[in-house]
């Protein structure tokens, strides 16, 4: 399926990195091209497109980037008490000699998305001076430009608040630049991403959009929503408060309509190019995660495209169903460095159709399930098993792509948005719409109209519920930090978290929703054949699917015949939730105060490399 490859134009160090799929990267050059023969060329233009795309691939862009996200109330690093580099990234600790990210320069973090900043640069002064921008193919290049800029600059101001904003090529005025107020950064972005979803074609209206591995309409109009209501929120500004934006432009009453009127442009076009798949399931075991399957006009809107050959990324190594062992579904024994928070599977409603996919309390063993520690939870939705290949060990990279944006996102946009301008009866079909892909038919009178109906009583309701909403929707998807800070609730809402989990061990009702005095923290198992396909093929591991009895409420009496309890790693009859299973967790999801570390400090190799770049004052 996916396979990327790489070929050189060297004017401006090209290197393309897309899918096979299409002809993408089946272009060469003489090394003596310039920028005027490169970008009045769609093929050579292409390879400079590519090699903005390529960056995602490198050394430390996929090991590195995909630690943002964690830990919020939902997403949990199976690690945050050890008190080494990647602990202290998680839990709001990092130094600026941390370990893990202040590695050599040129190849840490920082400096690979300037990398590819300027090589979006580059593209964007190449095109705009040379290209025919009549020519819909030349157009699509440049809005690919402006919009790959922009998500990079998204996650530099993620990770680390304010930063270096370099519009133009290097030179000697911005080589140095010291960091920028992000309002100005935003600013920019927003007039670029206005710009590019003018340029931009509808999924498969060209060859280029035939793969979600490549930017399309449908997304820049998505991201333009997320970076107004972004950038409209709160964060952590340079004098340490957390607050909205003075800025007038960067309110919610001027960015708001702009977002609102992207999300309805893809809306309108839902059944033509794009869809809201009706198994929440088959998002993510055939469509572009595990599956490979990489086609456009579908829920997956953009991913962030690894090589199957050469093998990169680290989705699957990092936050799939852990296999301690090398089975029939994969050699790589890795997975559930990051799940979900321990009590997360107790916020969905037992019949809602994401909880089972999202929240794994077993590992793989020897080909076989097996229980894992109340604290050790898995994200389900990477599983080696719905991969169409065998992904190998020996190594650390997956080939599975990083899903960044998909419809329901857009639609949950909405709800937020319809809600905040028109309130919460504008905001209840959106709402709706999303539950009613989680719940079976039989259920929408208690758990989507009911629902709903409670949530519309006013704004707050509504919000509260658009929150929640986001969590059960996207948990283990890493864009849980980034809505926790636009809504002012990043502390909080972890601190809620604790609450809970506090309350479960001592199975202490938290609320009327989180009845844990209903659960025994007991729990029994039995064995059952697992079935499974892989290119067509069913397989069947006998005696190695693990159900369970007493993980949910009301299962406290006797197990049914045929279960056998739990046993600890001594294979002692244990207690699965008991008083001291979550002290580590409890006292280590967060070490520093969150919303006074929203951001990593500026590590040592990037101070040291520019003389006019400094920390904010509490690092």
């Amino acid at each position: 399926m996916k396979n990327i490859l790489f070929k050189s134009l060297a004017v401006v160090t090209l290197m393309g990195a897309l899918s096979s799929c299409n002809d993408f990267l089946e272009q060469t050059s003489p090394s003596s091209m310039d920028s005027e023969k490169i970008f009045s060329s769609q093929e050579f233009a292409e390879g400079a497109i590519a090699n903005i795309y390529n960056e995602f691939g490198q050394q430390n862009y996929r090991a590195r980037s995909v630690w943002y996200g964690y830990n919020t109330d939902i997403e949990l690093f199976n690690g945050s008490n050890k008190g080494d580099g990647k602990a202290d990234l998680a839990t709001y600790n990092a130094n600026t000699a941390n370990d893990q990210m202040n590695v050599t320069t040129g190849t840490d973090l920082w400096a690979k998305i300037y990398a590819a900043i300027e090589k979006a640069n580059l593209a964007i002064e190449g095109l705009r001076a040379n290209a025919d921008l009549t020519d819909a193919n030349m157009k699509q290049l440049l809005g690919e430009a402006l919009t790959l800029r922009a998500l990079h600059y998204i996650d530099l101001i993620n990770m680390w608040g304010d930063v270096p904003a370099r519009m133009a090529t290097l030179n000697s005025e911005n080589m140095y630049s010291g960091r920028e107020d992000r309002d100005v950064i935003y600013k920019q972005l927003i007039i670029d991403l206005q710009e590019a979803q003018d340029l931009c074609a509808w999924p498969n209206e060209l060859t280029a959009t035939q793969t979600v591995e490549r930017v399309n309409k449908a997304f820049v109009k998505g991201f333009l929503a997320r970076v107004c209501m972004q950038a409209a929120g709160y964060a952590q500004r340079l004098d340490g408060e957390n607050r909205l934006s003075t800025d007038e432009e960067l309110t919610k009453e001027k960015l708001y309509p702009i977002a609102l009127q992207a999300c309805k442009d893809v809306m309108a076009q839902e059944g033509t190019y794009v869809a809201l798949k009706p198994n929440f399931e088959d998002v993510f075991n055939n469509n572009g995660i595990s599956g490979d399957v990489i086609n456009a006009g579908s829920e997956s809107l953009f991913e962030i495209g690894y090589s199957n050959d050469p093998v990169r990324g680290r989705m699957m190594y990092t936050f799939g169903i852990r296999h301690r062992n090398a089975d029939n579904m994969t050699t790589m024994t890795q997975g559930s460095s990051v799940g979900p928070m321990p009590t997360f599977y107790y916020d969905y409603s037992p019949k809602d159709k994401r909880r089972d996919i999202t929240c794994c309390p077993f590992q793989w063993e020897k080909g076989k399930q097996s229980l894992q520690a109340f604290s050790s939870w898995s994200f389900g939705k990477l599983r080696f098993e719905w991969a169409e290949r065998m992904i190998s060990g020996g190594g650390t990279d997956d080939g599975i792509n990083k899903l960044y944006m998909r419809y329901a996102d857009i639609i949950l946009m909405r709800a937020e948005l319809e809600n905040e301008l028109n309130g919460p009866d504008a905001a209840a079909p959106w709402l709706t719409k999303i539950r009613e892909r989680a719940f079976a038919p039989a259920d929408y009178a208690t758990e989507v109209t009911d629902y709903v109906t409670a949530a519309s009583q006013s704004r707050a309701t509504m919000f509260q519920a658009i929150v929640d909403e986001r969590a059960l929707e996207f948990a283990g998807e890493f864009i849980r930090k980034a809505d926790l800070i636009r809504w002012g609730m990043l502390k909080s809402k972890m601190d809620e978290a604790n609450a809970k989990m506090k309350a479960i061990v001592t199975l202490t009702d938290y609320d009327a929703k989180h009845p844990y005095s209903q659960l025994s923290g007991r729990i029994f198992y039995k064995m059952e054949d697992f079935n499974w396909t892989r290119n067509g093929i069913l397989n069947i591991e006998t005696n190695a699917k693990l159900i369970l009895y007493g993980l949910n409420y009301g299962e406290t009496g006797s197990a049914p015949a045929g279960y056998t309890e739990y046993t600890d790693s001594k294979g002692e009859v244990s207690t699965w939730i008991k008083e001291n299973v979550l002290k580590d967790i409890i006292d280590y999801l967060y070490v520093q105060d969150p919303d006074k570390r929203q951001y990593w400090p500026i590590f040592n190799v990037n101070l040291n490399d520019n003389p006019n770049l400094t920390n904010y004052e509490w690092y």
